[in-house]
C-alpha cells in the first residue's frame, strides 16, 4: 500500500481532477480532490509530495477491478476526507468533487451547522448537507479550528450597536459563530440600519430564507 508519494507533477487535469506524478521514470496517476487543484497549477515541473489512500472501483464480478489512488497535500487531509466518505450516500467520486472548497471552512459550516452553505457545494444538496451535519457534527472540531481562528483574525471589533445584537442574539439561544458572520455580512450589504432593533430584524430575516 502507497502511504505517502514525492515525484514531479508533470501533468494536472483540472477537468477530471487527476494528476500525473512522475517518480523515478514511472508516472503515476492519482485523483484529488477540488481544493487542491488551483494550488497544483502552480507547482507543474516541480517536486511535490502527496499522501495517499489507494481503493478499487468497479465491480468484482468478472475481475472489473482497478486500482485508484487519491493524493491529498496534508495527512490530516486524507484523516477528513476518510470521515467525510463515511456520511451515507456519498462515495469517493461524489466526495472528490463536493471538497471545492478549503477543508477548514467545510469543517467549521458543519460544526455550525451552516446547511445552506454546503449545499453549495458540487454534488451536495440540500438533503445531503443536512445528512451531512447530522451524521458529521461534533466529529470535525479539530478541522474547524484553523477557520475558526482565520475568521476572528480577519473580523473587525464590533461597533456598540453590532454588540448590542450579538448579546440579544446570544440570549435568544443563537449560535456566537454564526451570529458574528450574519451581522457582519448585513453590516457590509446594508449602511442603513442604525439600530439594534433593525440588526436583529434582518437576522431572522436572513436566516428565514429572506432578503
Amino acid at each position: 500500500m502507497i502511504g505517502r508519494i514525492t515525484g514531479t507533477l508533470v501533468e494536472l487535469d483540472t477537468g477530471h481532477n487527476t494528476v500525473l506524478l512522475e517518480v523515478g521514470g514511472l508516472a503515476y496517476e492519482l485523483m484529488v480532490p477540488g481544493y487542491t487543484v488551483s494550488n497544483l497549477s502552480e507547482k507543474i515541473n516541480r517536486t511535490i509530495t502527496l499522501y495517499c489512500l489507494e481503493y478499487y472501483e468497479g465491480s468484482s464480478v468478472g475481475g472489473n477491478l482497478i486500482p485508484r489512488i487519491i493524493g491529498f497535500p496534508q495527512k490530516e487531509d486524507k484523516i477528513f476526507f476518510q470521515r467525510f466518505i463515511t456520511v451515507k450516500g456519498i462515495g469517493i467520486r461524489k466526495a472528490l468533487k463536493a471538497l471545492a472548497k478549503p477543508l477548514a471552512d467545510i469543517a467549521y459550516c458543519i460544526e455550525n451547522g451552516d446547511t445552506k452553505m454546503l449545499a453549495t457545494l458540487p454534488e451536495i444538496g440540500k438533503r445531503t448537507a443536512e445528512q451531512v451535519v447530522a451524521e458529521l457534527k461534533g466529529k470535525m472540531g479539530d478541522f474547524a479550528l484553523a477557520a475558526s481562528a482565520t475568521a476572528h483574525a480577519a473580523r473587525k471589533p464590533l461597533t456598540a450597536i453590532e454588540q448590542e445584537a450579538l448579546e440579544i442574539l446570544l440570549q435568544l439561544g443563537e449560535r456566537r459563530n454564526e451570529a458574528e458572520e450574519y451581522i457582519e455580512r448585513i453590516v457590509k450589504s446594508d449602511e442603513t440600519i442604525k439600530t439594534t432593533d433593525a440588526l436583529v430584524q434582518v437576522v431572522y430575516r436572513l436566516k428565514a430564507g429572506g432578503r
